[in-house]
């Protein structure tokens, strides 16, 4: 007998529901991110609650649907990309602290795959500081040839500017960089519209 094979933590996906009492309810597991899509919006169909698609290496949520109604200061949906998990961690809770539900990924190809199959609108894209200025600028430019008026926050370290980003803030004040978020989402990530200028 042969051993069986091993699957990649990284491409394994929770599908969760979340109850009204907040606990989260494994409906199922899956290989693969479009497999993971599809379990979502499947299990989407079967309740009203809200449902979430969560990688099972880093635990962040990459997808989710039947999300509640925000408070109107906290509209609009937000994609983070990090470029390391424990930042990624550490910024995601800042931003639930605040109210508002952050998908996350780790890295530019991941958040490429997520955003490939996702038909989600996402009204503001936080870029974390900790890689180089061109594969930051790289993904900025990917996400606006998707996401036509695309508004992107730059979490930079000191005396650094990401210069395709809408807004810039100082990644270790977190009060400033949250100021922009609440920002950025008033002035209606919904539309999209993209008349906005570089902050």
């Amino acid at each position: 007998m042969g051993t069986p094979a091993v699957q990649d933590p990284q491409s394994i996906f929770h599908i969760f529901e979340v109850l009204p009492t907040g606990v989260r309810v494994v409906c199922e597991s899956v290989a693969g991110l479009e497999t993971a899509h599809r379990a979502l919006e499947a299990q989407a169909k079967r309740t009203r609650n809200e449902c979430l698609a969560v990688c099972a290496a880093t635990q962040q949520v990459v997808a989710q649907r039947n999300t509640p109604l925000a408070a109107p200061h906290h509209r609009g949906r937000l994609f983070q990309v990090a470029y390391t998990r424990v930042l990624g961690f550490r910024r995601a809770d800042e931003l639930l602290r605040h109210g508002f539900r952050p998908v996350t990924v780790v890295g530019n190809e991941q958040a490429r795959r997520v955003l490939s199959v996702s038909s989600e609108r996402y009204s503001l894209f936080i870029l974390g500081h900790n890689a180089l200025a061109a594969t930051r600028e790289e993904m900025a430019h990917w996400i606006r040839s998707r996401y036509a008026g695309a508004r992107i926050l730059a979490l930079n370290g000191p005396h650094e500017r990401l210069a395709s980003a809408d807004f810039n803030a100082p990644v270790n004040e977190p009060h400033i960089w949250m100021q922009q978020v609440r920002r950025a989402l008033a002035l209606g990530g919904d539309r999209m519209d993209g008349g906005i200028g570089r902050r």
